[in-house]
């Protein structure tokens, strides 16, 4: 039977077998992460970084913690070798050597120095000067240390894989679209698009520089080394930036547009102003004749040309001629609606003022049309309609032509006509207007 000492019964040989077998893996597992973390590219970026905020503090502690790792990793190598070399006495061990081996693999036989024993020490606590532990509480404690360590170099590590080189790419665009707007006069203190560019440049200079620098502030969520997916590199700032340079982008794109395409628009609004004028100068001859040659008929005035219009569309082609195309951009846009809307006011003018001569035809061509049925009907020569016709003819062929007048002796003759050709019995005048 097997004595009992004070971690409990002595372990029998096959139970001490085992215990190393499970330890030595245990041992070689640790072992294998430590020298990977030694060797992880994040570790030594952020042994080479001049750190600052966040990344700088718990990279310290992260480095305190890295060398008591391999101070209780020594311990626990050296507690590892003597028990096996024990086991390794003799094949068939005896109780006092069964109960040492128990000591050693399940007792508190492992000293620690006192700067391997805590990660942190509370303010105002002095140090402990040594520390047992038994295999198993000290492997806990390296597993412990080693995920807080490992936590630090593989978020860093993420951030820097994430953000710097994305930065890069989008500073590089923002080279280009800034060489893009210089060419069209989009600069800082000249258009609102050159203010943005130097303001995300600020922000693409500070952000990279705050990135390297301190890569744990821009991480989002749960550390990279615990659950997949738990987290990710905080973009949030780099995405606004991107967003801005896109807008000013497109902006600069717009105004070289312009630039491209300038000339035949300037051209195209020239036409436009040009046919609205001559529209204008056809109406107000129009209205002279207007008021020349009807009577009693109220006619609208006619504006003088669009002179604002004129002045912008000499800014513009002076915008052209110095290569301010950010202002020219905003200018001729607005011109070509404008310029489109004056053309379709005089348009308006000109069949406003129009109108009494448009009336006076339709009543001409009503006047001939009612003659020509009456010739159809054999009623040419009836002295009664002939007096009728010459009536309202003499109104509508003399200058001024009282339009309300006219139109009464042309009804006076419709009347004449419809009565002329009406069946015996049926009295009162008939309106045919319009009948062939």
């Amino acid at each position: 039977m097997a004595v009992a000492g004070p971690t409990g019964p002595a372990l029998s040989r096959e139970e001490v077998d085992r215990a190393l077998a499970r330890l030595g893996a245990e041992h070689e597992a640790v072992e294998t992460s430590l020298l990977a973390l030694q060797d992880h590219a994040g570790r030594r970026l952020l042994e080479g970084a001049e750190l600052s905020g966040t990344t700088k503090s718990r990279w310290a502690a992260a480095e305190q913690l890295i060398g008591r790792l391999w101070a209780c990793f020594d311990a626990y190598t050296a507690a590892l070798t003597t028990a096996r070399e024990l086991r390794a006495r003799r094949r068939w061990p005896s109780q006092t050597e069964l109960s040492e081996l128990t000591e050693l693999l399940r007792g508190s036989g492992v000293t620690l120095p006192g700067e391997a024993t805590l990660a942190f020490t509370s303010p105002g606590t002095a140090a402990r000067l040594s520390e047992q532990l038994s295999l198993q509480e000290l492997l806990e404690r390296m597993n412990g240390w080693y995920a807080q360590a490992l936590d630090v170099v593989v978020t860093a590590d993420a951030v820097w894989s994430a953000l710097p080189a994305r930065i890069d790419l989008l500073a590089a665009e923002l080279q280009r679209v800034r060489s893009l707007a210089h060419s069209v006069g989009v600069r800082p203190g000249e258009h609102p698009s050159g203010d943005d560019l130097e303001q995300i440049t600020h922000e693409l200079t500070a952000l990279r520089s705050e990135v390297v620098s301190d890569p744990l502030a821009f991480w989002a969520g749960a550390s990279p080394s615990s659950a997949p997916g738990g987290g990710r590199p905080d973009t949030g700032r780099y995405d606004r930036a991107a967003r801005a340079l896109e807008d000013v982008r497109r902006e600069v794109e717009a105004v070289l547009d312009v630039r491209l395409d300038a000339e035949q628009r300037l051209l195209g609004v020239r036409d436009v102003l040009s046919r609205a004028d001559r529209t204008l100068n056809e109406a107000r001859q129009a209205r002279a004749e207007v008021l020349s040659k009807i009577a009693a008929f109220e006619v609208p005035a006619v504006s003088g040309p669009p002179t604002a219009l004129y002045e912008q569309l000499a800014a513009a082609a002076d915008h052209r001629r110095h290569a301010r195309w950010h202002r020219l951009s905003p200018l001729l846009e607005g011109l070509e609606q404008r310029a489109e809307d004056e053309l379709l006011r005089a348009r308006e003018s000109l069949a406003a003022v129009t109108a009494p001569l448009a009336v006076r035809a339709e009543l001409r061509g009503r006047l001939d049309a009612y003659r020509a049925k009456a010739g159809r009907h054999g009623l040419a020569e009836d002295s009664f309609l002939i007096e009728r016709h010459d009536a309202a003819r003499r109104m509508l062929w003399s200058a001024p032509c009282d339009l309300v007048a006219a139109e009464m002796a042309v009804l006076r003759y419709q009347h004449a006509l419809a009565e002329a050709l009406a069946p015996t019995g049926t009295s009162g005048p008939v309106d045919r207007r319009g009948e062939s």
